[in-house]
């Protein structure tokens, strides 16, 4: 079969294993290659307007490109501002009752463009949104055959 010279030795692809434990492998991968250049602000930025504080994990910029990435791996042709809507959330309005509001577009954006510039994913000509790259793919699941193969031994 051509799956298994598609990345990962044993055929197992992102779908394969767990979302929680491919994003924190991805995220560690990211920041272990040191190809992706964390913004100054991003100890001080809100990933939303509905939340009171900055995220408390140093890495959080890492693990939000991870989860994109394989956003984009699990659905291509999604946009910054369908990833605002995924990744939003309720809206405390103190005494009043909560609101669905959508997430920072300028943090998605960031991480999208720095995903493109390790050409892990890209636009296409002629369509909206990001979609994975074949090199993408490859190093998604590698990382993915890695954890498979972990979770075997």
């Amino acid at each position: 079969s051509t799956q298994s010279t598609w990345g990962a030795s044993n055929g197992a692809t992102v779908k394969d294993v767990p979302a929680g434990e491919f994003i924190a492998a991805l995220a560690a991968h990211f920041k272990k290659s040191n190809k992706m250049d964390v913004p100054e602000w991003a100890d001080i930025v809100k990933t939303g307007t509905f939340k009171e504080l900055c995220p408390q994990d140093p890495d959080w910029y890492f693990v939000r490109a991870a989860s994109l990435a394989r956003r984009v791996y699990l659905r291509g042709g999604v946009g910054v501002g369908e990833f605002s809507r995924i990744y939003g959330g309720l809206k405390s309005n103190g005494a009043r009752r909560p609101h669905y509001a959508v997430a920072a577009t300028g943090v998605i954006r960031s991480v999208l463009r720095q995903l493109e510039e390790n050409d892990i994913v890209s636009k296409k000509k002629d369509k909206k949104g990001r979609f994975l790259t074949r090199n993408g793919q490859r190093e998604l699941d590698t990382i993915a055959g890695q954890l498979a193969a972990a979770r075997k031994a």
